[in-house]
Order: C-alpha cells, then sequence, then structure tokens
C-alpha cells in the first residue's frame, strides 16, 4: 500500500489531516469516538482512489483532496452502524467503538460522521456530486437494511449476494471514482467508465474478504475467523457449499446460517475447502477484476495509473 500511495502521497497526508480537523466537535464523545475508529487506521482505500483517479486524470487537487475525506467519513460512518448491527467485538485488530463506547454513542457519532461528510461536500458546490453521493448513501442503508433482512437465511442465492455487496460495499468504491473524474471536468461517458471501474473493484474486493472470512488469519485479518457465520450472513463460499455440498455439509451449512452459529465452525471450513468454495469465490472475484482493469484502457500512462492497476491486482491478491 506504500509504494501504492507514492504518486499522491502528499495528497494522501493532506485528506489525513483534513480527516482530524473536520473531526473537531464541541461535544467530547464525538471527538472522542471519531478519533478512535478514524486512528485505527485501515487502508483508506477508498479515499485513495478518489486521490488516484484525480492524478490519472489531469491533477489532484484541493478539491479532490476535500472529497476523498468526504468518502472516508461516510465509509467509516457505515463502519461504526455496521459494528452495532452486527454485534462485532473486534475490527482492526482492536476492540470495535461500540464495545469500547457502547452502541448509542457509536450510532450518534456515525450520524455526525455522515452529517459532516455532507457538510464538506457542499463546499465543493458540484451539484451533480451532492446528487451522486445522496443517491449513493442511499443505495448504502438500503445495502444495510437488505442484509439485515436476508440475514439467516440459507436459500438466499448468488443474485441475492451479488445484490447485497454491491449495495452495501462496491457503490461507495464507484462514487470515490465518479466523484474524482466529476471534480477532473470528465463527460458524463467518461466518468461512467471510471464508475464501473470502482464498481467492479469493489465486488472483487468483497468477495476476497468474504473468502478471508474462512481462509484468513485472525491476527493478520484484525477480527475473528467466522464471524460473518454468526450473523448469519450468506456469502458466496457458503451459497457454494450449499450448492455444490454433499447432503450432509449443506446441511450443516444450512443448519448454521438459520442458526446464526459459529458452533460448528471448523466442520464448516472444511466443508468449505473440500468442495472448493474458496477457489470458486476467488474465480468470481477475478472476473470482476477483469472487467475493471478493462475500464482503465483509456486512462493516460503514468504513475498514478500504475498504482490504480496495483490497486486492482491488489483487490485480489491479498491475505487481509
Amino acid at each position: 500500500m506504500q509504494h501504492i500511495r507514492a504518486s499522491v502521497a502528499a495528497e494522501f497526508e493532506a485528506v489525513n489531516r483534513l480527516i482530524v480537523e473536520q473531526l473537531h466537535s464541541d461535544v467530547d464523545m464525538v471527538e472522542n469516538v471519531g478519533h478512535y475508529i478514524v486512528d485505527a487506521g485501515g487502508k483508506r482505500l477508498r479515499p485513495l482512489l478518489a486521490l488516484l483517479c484525480g492524478a490519472a486524470l489531469g491533477g489532484c487537487g484541493e478539491r479532490h483532496i476535500t472529497f476523498a475525506a468526504v468518502i472516508e467519513f461516510i465509509h467509516t460512518a457505515t463502519l461504526l452502524h455496521d459494528d452495532v448491527v452486527d454485534i462485532s467485538t473486534l475490527r482492526r485488530g482492536r476492540p470495535t467503538a461500540n464495545a469500547e463506547f457502547g452502541n448509542a454513542p457509536s450510532v450518534l457519532v456515525g450520524d455526525f460522521l455522515y452529517t459532516r461528510a455532507f457538510q464538506l461536500m457542499v463546499t465543493l458546490d458540484d451539484r451533480d456530486i451532492l446528487r451522486h453521493m445522496a443517491d449513493t448513501t442511499n443505495t448504502i442503508a438500503e445495502g444495510e437494511v437488505l442484509q439485515l433482512v436476508r440475514a439467516g437465511n440459507p436459500d438466499t442465492t448468488e443474485a441475492d449476494y451479488l445484490e447485497v455487496i454491491t449495495r452495501k460495499t462496491a457503490i461507495l468504491f464507484a462514487a470515490a471514482c465518479y466523484g474524482a473524474a466529476t471534480l477532473s471536468g470528465l463527460a458524463e461517458p467518461a466518468r461512467r467508465q471510471l464508475t464501473d471501474f470502482g464498481l467492479n473493484l469493489g465486488i472483487a474486493f468483497q468477495m476476497i474478504d468474504d473468502v478471508l472470512d474462512y481462509e484468513g488469519d485472525p491476527a493478520t485479518m484484525g477480527k475473528n475467523v467466522g464471524d460473518d457465520l454468526t450473523e448469519g450472513k450468506v456469502t458466496l463460499p457458503l451459497i457454494h457449499v450449499m450448492q455444490h455440498g454433499s447432503a450432509e455439509e449443506q446441511a450443516l451449512v444450512r443448519e448454521a446460517v438459520a442458526g446464526k452459529s459459529a458452533a460448528h465452525l471448523a466442520d464448516i471450513v472444511g466443508a468449505v475447502q473440500r468442495r472448493g468454495s474458496c477457489d470458486f469465490t476467488r474465480e468470481q472475484a477475478q472476473r470482476y477484476h477483469d472487467r475493471a482493469l478493462a475500464c482503465l484502457q483509456d486512462i493516460p500512462p503514468g504513475s498514478a495509473k500504475d498504482a490504480l492497476l496495483a490497486v486492482t491486482a491488489l483487490s485480489v491478491q491479498r491475505d487481509h
């Protein structure tokens, strides 16, 4: 990631400074919870995409930096709300904000971050971006509700799964690219091409995340392996087992999903491995990786494009 950030290192640091500055509030709890989750780090992949797209399209200015901070605030707000809904206790290798401060502060500070993002967006004075981000945040909220409604349902299909991860995760990747393209003055067709890049990249990224829930090292990932199962989330590796496993394996997974239980996690991981379900999911992620790659063909060569190509490769070649 450090190598990928190199072409926009100064701008990336400017985004981090702006985030810290915009976390200021007269209410101590807002700053405490906000800093707790922001300081935990993470890849900052979504704001990085906005910066790299801007740099690749002719230059990354102050407006790109502001927009990148908007993207990170929205992403951070979704994490705060996600962890409350999922009753998560570990993220990025340390207790979640809700585990540390409680559910109510986490939800309310998530609301603060959403509204701060829109305050920043207003300063960009761009109606297209404002409209697009309003639609994006609405779609993310719908994705969260959809995931909640479908939790514990072993009859979830691949199409259902794809709809959730597109709405909940990939749409913000797409928005980061759309906003950068808009600020760079691209016409609508070119904006759409970069938006498609972000969407396909986000889908590939989430699919690999779902693989790592059954293959990953908790110490590296900073989360508990099997968390998705205890939340009743039906991800692609599980869908594959329920479609191609033995009758016993299918029944095992269906029971675990319906009961939102990781009591038989070791047996389920064994079934996932025996049926090649993670390999299947990686193959599907590779398809979206290839689609994302094709969307970059019109981007001018240079260090920023090289970084975008590296980010695309990273989406399917990572262990956390």
